[in-house]
Parts: C-alpha cells; structure tokens; sequence
C-alpha cells in the first residue's frame, strides 16, 4: 500500500485576514509572505514555500489539507490505489499544482466533506532562509513530521478511519475519556514519527478543525507564547499540561477564527504499537470553552 508520507500544508478561510496575520506573526512566530495576490497569503515554518495559506472567506474554517507522496511513481500509485477502492479522485490541472507550489496535485473529500489533496514535489526554498515573525528561541519543528497535527470533524467514525487507512495511515484509539456517563474515544492515525498527525471522534461540532498542533524545539518558546498570549487577552482554553499518547507538553488557545491553535514542545516519537490512556499524565485543565467538544455531563 501506498502511504502519505507527512501532512505538508494547510489551507483555511478567514473572515479578518489582518487579525489572523498579526496573530500569526507576532504570536505564534510564523512567517508572512505576501506574494500580491489579493485574497490570499502564505505562513511559512520552515524552508517551504508556505505551510498554511491565509485565504479570504466568510467560514473562518479549514478548507483543505495537503498530504504528501514521496513522489512521481507514489503519487501515481496512490490515485490508482484512491479509484480502486471506489472514491472519487480529481487530477488537478498544471494551474492547480502551482498555486499548490507543487509538482502535481489530485483532489478528493474525506467522509465528513472535508477536501483533502495529495501532492507530491513542494516548493522548497533553501536560498531563502526561514525569517520568524517575531523572537524565538528555537524553531519549529517540522521535518519528517510535516506541519504537526490536526483534530477534524467526522460524523462518523468508522468510514473516517477507513478513509484514512485508504491513505496509508494507521492508528487507533489512544484515549477512553470519561464525561459523567459517557465516554469518548478518540481515533488517531500516523504516517510518520509523529504520534498522530490526524485525529477524530471528539463528536458533533459546527467547525471542521479543532485544532491544529504546531510544534517547537525549544521549551523556552512554549513559556514565551503562553506569555504573550495572557499579555494580549486571547483565550486560553486548556492550561499548559502533558499529554499521554505522544508526550507533548502544551496549551490551546484560541485563533482569530475561534478554533484552536495547540502549542507544544518535546512529543515522543510514534510508538507503531496500540495502547490507551484515560487521563493526561498533569495539567491540560479546561478553561474558557476546553477542548470545544459537546457538553457531555448533561
């Protein structure tokens, strides 16, 4: 079986893309790039052309994500492998691509709606170093990991994980999370040393993210941005904690569109092998709105 090999960019609609510019400069560090297209923009991370594109819309939600093949053959292999299993691929045009900054780009939907390309051969810009926003003491980590990862909305579960097993990825339920009578078990799948790069089966919401997850090498960069996110009033919804599944320690807070950006340093490779957790090893207490999922206590 053919396998995505990283989650490699993100594309999401924003309603106040001046607001989502400053915060993601001079919050979280990103890079701008601004190329003079009128409805868009490019956040980079690393020696990519861009991870996230900024794109103007009414949503404030995700609009796409971009999972890379290895290459030529992969990517060839992989439609073949998509229209096998009877879902529906779109090769995208050459136009496409480079709007993508990609060699090749084929287009599809994950069982929610969600729009999910697969490229292979992204722009990478080795003569232009990486320029942060603002201050940092490290960088982000991206590398084989990709992007970082990302909780998305899936009505229902099961076809989401044969959707994305269809892409290479494994994974399971690493949580059994009580909530009064309920409990909820979320699904994670990997492609990579990451412990999980998509997630899901938090339950009904009206966004298709939750959250993303973008990582740093140095812990310093997680004390500075939780600093200045108090210091400029944004939200903090889960108070810095470390996860269970892949070690990260980390806090959420919310973005100008109102979901979430997870902030996080020091993860555990993937383990390859199923174990679950019921409870976080410390922290991650909720505050203003928690993880964004359904009130289950009720």
């Amino acid at each position: 079986m053919i396998q995505v090999t990283e989650l490699g960019y993100m594309g999401i609609a924003v309603k106040n893309p001046d607001d989502w510019k400053q915060f993601a400069t001079e919050i979280v560090g990103m890079e701008l790039v601004n190329e003079g297209e009128r409805d868009r923009c490019y956040l980079r991370m690393d020696y990519w052309h861009h991870r996230l594109v900024l794109q103007a819309g009414n949503s404030d939600d995700l609009e796409y994500l971009g999972f890379r093949v290895a290459g030529a053959d992969e990517f060839e292999q992989m439609q073949r492998q998509l229209s096998e299993a009877g879902l529906k691929v779109r090769l995208g045009s050459e136009e496409e691509a480079e709007e993508r900054r990609v060699l090749q780009v084929m287009k599809l939907q994950d069982p929610d709606g969600t729009p999910i390309e697969i490229f292979h051969g992204p722009e990478v810009q080795f003569k232009k170093p990486f320029h942060a926003g603002r201050a940092m003491h490290g960088r982000f980590k991206t590398g084989a990991g990709g992007l970082g990862h990302c909780i998305v909305r899936q009505k229902d579960v099961e076809a989401a994980f044969r959707f994305y097993s269809l892409l290479g990825m494994r994974g399971g339920v690493e949580y059994k999370i009580r909530f009064g009578k309920h409990v909820v078990e979320p699904v994670f799948m990997h492609c990579n040393e990451r412990d999980h790069t998509v997630a899901f089966g938090l339950g009904a919401s009206e966004r298709r993210i939750n959250h993303l997850m973008i990582e740093v090498d140095n812990l310093d960069d997680v004390g500075l941005t939780y600093d200045l996110v108090r210091k400029n009033k944004i939200p903090v919804t889960i108070l810095p904690g470390k996860h269970s599944n892949d070690h990260m320690y980390s806090f959420y807070f919310r973005n100008p569109s109102g979901w979430m950006i997870e902030y996080g340093w020091g993860a555990r490779s993937a383990t390859y092998q199923s174990e679950y957790y019921v409870e976080d090893v410390y922290g991650h207490q909720p505050e203003s709105g928690g993880f964004g999922m359904p009130d289950l206590n009720k």
